[in-house]
């Protein structure tokens, strides 16, 4: 007899339906699997057996065949599990009457009939949402995660294959979730860190007000102990709130990679993801025989911390190109080709020479003029191009460190972000894909970015002498609009270009 069941699979950061058909004929006892299954997919028969008569439900002794559909699509996970076990029950009468509607099966099933949560529970209700289905059967442990997806489909998180198997008899025993995002939102753990704890350095703290409210990159370059790691890990502190989109755009990525986000799988506030510098390209990019989102991609909506930026091998460093130039990761593999997000903002952290103290005035440094060159020269030219804003950050004196005035909160610096965010977000209505000033292109830049006479001698005065690349000039022009819209100006002015060109004069330079 044959009986078919829905399932879900997910491939980069989107769900695919997958139907789930079973077929139990007469002939020799046997379990087969086709249609692509990895490995975990063809263990799911010896986890499904074993569930099946711990339950206390008969297991047929004859030839079972699960083929999933489409067959050119690879299946992987153990989420196809209790699809294939109710596929079973059904094909063999133990489930005589199926309740009304199509829903969506997905669940790991344990020896004893338990069923376990699985990563991508969030993109595979969205999918199962578009397909029109009336419902989906999640494991009880994906609850969390599921608070956040959309409405439009009744979502019911079971704990057993028994419960399942009552429910799609007909009988009431999974209650659909019920989400209540603004409740989550307020929920959301305040913030343990904030701009007031940063004494001094007021043009470092410039710089990063620039780059939030542009979404520009930046280097940060000074002596161990001078606020740089400070200053990096307070910048998601005056971001704007996340929208519902990018919201669900990161939990999706977190729910792929098997991560938790804030309230147990939810992405509320913008992430911050600080890699170690022993961390190889794939784990900064993705990859992996089964592809998985890598750092950049985590940081995706939020900020990228990369602190010792030299240390980082350089290989490694290079493959940051592509994310920062794009948004977005392609790892191309034989049979496919997966795209990952990776729009975030990357804060670079780095001392000027081995031992840290070169230029600190103080004389404590020891390097010789070759290790200097040789350790700025692990940072491409190519790589420094793409980060907007460039600042030295020097050692604070005693005195700066003990001043009794208070500085400036976060709270106030997003007052002004916010709204430099929303003239952006006016500016780029018609827009899909550019949301702040760093992401615009040329065609852009000549529209929204004319420059008078006096700012544009200004500009070609500047890019003569400092021997700028086209880039680091479009990259100027950028920060001078930011910087434009933070004073609340409609026009670039001198003034505004002046500052930008400030911030782009302190790139090391690399051999």
């Amino acid at each position: 007899m044959l009986a078919k069941t829905t399932s879900c699979t997910v491939l980069g950061i989107e769900g695919w339906m997958i139907q789930v058909e079973v077929d139990v004929s007469a002939g020799l006892p046997g379990f087969a699997t086709v249609g692509l299954p990895d490995n975990i997919v063809r263990e799911s028969k010896d986890r499904v057996k074993a569930a099946i008569k711990n339950c206390g439900y008969d297991f047929p002794p004859r030839r079972i065949t699960v083929n999933l559909a489409p067959a050119d699509l690879r299946k992987e996970g153990a989420g196809f599990d209790l699809p294939i076990a109710i596929g079973i029950l059904l094909a063999t009468g133990a489930l005589p009457a199926a309740r009304k509607g199509g829903y969506c099966l997905v669940g790991e099933l344990s020896l004893d009939g338990g069923i376990r949560p699985v990563k991508g529970i969030l993109p595979m209700i969205i999918a199962a949402r578009e397909s029109g289905l009336d419902g989906i059967l999640i494991p009880e442990e994906n609850r969390r995660e599921a608070r956040l997806a959309p409405p439009g489909i009744a979502i019911l998180p079971v704990a057993s294959l028994p419960q399942a198997v009552e429910f799609l008899a007909g009988m009431p025993t999974a209650t659909p979730l019920a989400g209540n995002l603004p409740e989550l939102v307020a929920s959301a753990a305040d913030e343990t860190v904030d701009f007031a704890d940063i004494k001094g350095q007021q043009l470092a703290r410039r710089a990063m007000e620039i780059a939030a409210a542009g979404g520009h990159n930046i280097l940060l370059k000074g002596p161990p102990g001078a606020g740089k790691t400070m200053l990096a890990r307070r910048l998601p502190t005056i971001l704007p709130a996340m929208s519902l989109a990018e919201m669900l755009e990161t939990t999706k990525i977190y729910s792929v990679a098997g991560k938790s986000g804030v309230d147990g799988g939810l992405c509320i506030c913008r992430p911050f993801r600080a890699p170690h510098h022993t961390i190889s390209d794939a784990g900064l990019v993705g990859g992996g025989a089964i592809p998985q989102p890598g750092e950049v991609s985590l940081a995706h909506n939020g900020v990228l911390f990369l602190d010792e930026l030299p240390e980082f091998k350089r290989h490694v460093l290079e493959v940051l190109r592509q994310p920062l130039e794009d948004g977005s990761v392609r790892l191309a593999r034989a049979n496919m080709t997966l795209t990952f997000p990776a729009r975030f903002t990357l804060v670079a952290a780095m001392n000027p020479c081995p031992c840290g103290y070169h230029g600190d005035g103080r004389g404590r440094c020891n390097c010789l003029p070759n290790e200097i060159q040789r350790y700025l020269g692990k940072i491409s030219g190519p790589l420094l191009d793409r980060i907007d804003l460039h600042l030295e950050v020097p050692a604070l004196d005693f005195r700066e460190l003990r001043q009794g005035a208070p500085a400036e909160g976060s709270a106030p610096i997003k007052e002004r972000v916010d709204r430099c965010r929303a003239r952006q977000a006016a500016r780029f209505a018609a827009e899909t894909d550019v949301h702040c000033n760093a992401r615009m292109g040329n065609r852009l830049l000549e529209k929204y970015c004319r420059l008078d006479a006096a700012s544009s001698r200004l500009l070609e005065t500047s890019v003569s002498k400092l021997g700028l690349s086209a880039r680091a000039y479009h990259r100027i022009i950028k920060l001078a609009r930011t910087i434009a819209d933070l004073a609340e100006e409609e026009s670039i002015g001198a003034t505004h270009l002046a500052e930008a060109v400030q911030f782009s004069r302190a790139a090391p330079q690399s051999g």
